[in-house]
């Protein structure tokens, strides 16, 4: 029996290209139960271990409103290099902190799209739709990575790389529900533009699934793989032994998208948890609460690579949990038109945030200011959620 190559692969130590490790080409004659390299589950703490930027709020800090998003990490990270650079290049990028925030001094948030993309919740999502999705993930795993960053070995992992070297900056502070707006609004652009993908762009309400996150098809066998592994590699579903390279935290080390599903913390994405942050009157009081309350909760029930704040978005879940942050964010600021041209609080460093405060992605997209993006009807954005 010649083993030589199969041999070859598991002693090598680099880091794969594709999202999903490929069948080796071996002799005939070799087991098939042996021919697939997968990726290791690492242990939970691996992820758990990692800094966090908010403390999950309890459902009466939420309606008490007694609580206070923290300038720092509990832990601090160990930066990278392109992490302090680009901190450096957002800070410089910043207008006067002292800037005046007025609804008058913006006029491009207030300018509403003729034809806005529709976001449709998953349950309302056709057959044909979810393949569409899931086609276009799949269709960035394969795709070479910019060069942007250097741990990044695919299209898709680009993004994940993106939210790593990024998080210091974009959580636990006022930046967090624009600049995730942004980022994942790009996410969708790069599948639109570089995948084809032209169906709706998709969103799950955990307000319906609170507790019972399992029960969702989303997370089942038939598409994106079910949550209760245990920390466990994912082994069903559409990215069943999905390999990962980034994270966790701010290091790289080859392993597999696992999950470790809890729902006494999926429970803590309700209804009730919303709207207490949605009755928030002022924008940094509101975007805290959401980023403690069910932003953190939908990361930690769904556990392992999604509860590692940096590279979180390896799980495609991701994409899901933050469109329905944003969504809730969207809901607030209809609320009342005042809430589309106006920003308040500060960013990591400590500095106001004001309408002409940078976006950046870092390449992946252009830079863009906050005022470009705050309305979603915007011509910037030009989405809505179906409901």
């Amino acid at each position: 029996m010649r083993l030589s190559l199969l041999s070859a692969v598991v002693a090598s130590t680099e880091l794969v290209s594709a999202a999903v490790l490929p069948i080796v080409d071996i002799p005939i004659d070799v087991p098939t139960d042996i021919a697939t390299i997968l990726a290791p589950a690492l242990p939970i703490t691996a992820f758990n271990n990692t800094p966090k930027f908010v403390t999950p709020l309890s459902l009466d800090q939420v309606l008490n409103s007694i609580f206070k998003i923290p300038t720092e990490p509990t832990t601090q990270p160990e930066q990278t290099t392109q992490t302090e650079q680009t901190t450096q290049t957002e800070q410089t990028e910043q207008e006067d902190p002292n800037e005046k925030v007025s609804v008058e001094s913006v006029q491009d948030a207030s300018t509403t799209c003729t034809n806005p993309r529709v976001r449709v919740e998953w349950d309302n999502y056709s057959t044909a739709d979810r393949n569409s999705f899931v086609n276009a993930l799949k269709c960035l795993m394969t795709k070479k990575p910019s060069g942007i960053f250097s741990q990044a070995k695919n299209r898709y992992e680009d993004f994940v790389a993106l939210h790593q070297v990024l998080t210091p900056n974009v959580h636990g502070n006022a930046k967090f529900l624009v600049w995730h707006r942004y980022y994942l609004w790009s996410f969708e652009d790069v599948l639109r533009t570089e995948c084809a993908f032209t169906a709706p762009f998709p969103w799950f309400d955990e307000t319906k699934y609170a507790g019972k996150f399992g029960t969702s098809s989303l997370m089942s066998g038939d598409w994106f793989g079910s949550i209760n592994f245990g920390g466990k590699c994912v082994t069903n579903g559409k990215f069943a032994n999905l390999a990962l390279n980034v994270g966790p935290g701010t290091g790289n080390t080859f392993h597999c998208l696992s999950r470790n599903g809890d729902e006494s913390k999926t429970a803590n994405t309700g209804a009730a948890y919303v709207n207490g942050c949605n009755a928030r009157t002022d924008y940094s009081d509101m975007a805290a609460c959401s980023e403690g309350s069910a932003h953190a909760w939908g990361h930690n029930g769904i556990g392992a690579v999604m509860q590692d704040t940096y590279a979180s978005p390896g799980d495609p879940l991701f994409f899901f949990h933050h469109a329905f942050i944003d969504r809730n964010f969207r809901v607030w600021q209809n609320g009342n038109a005042a809430r589309l041209s106006a920003i308040d609080g500060k960013d990591a460093a400590g500095n106001a945030l004001t309408l002409n405060t940078p976006v950046s992605l870092n390449g992946i997209r252009p830079n863009v200011a906050i005022k470009d993006i705050l309305n979603t009807m915007g011509t910037k954005l030009c989405y809505k959620y179906n409901y």
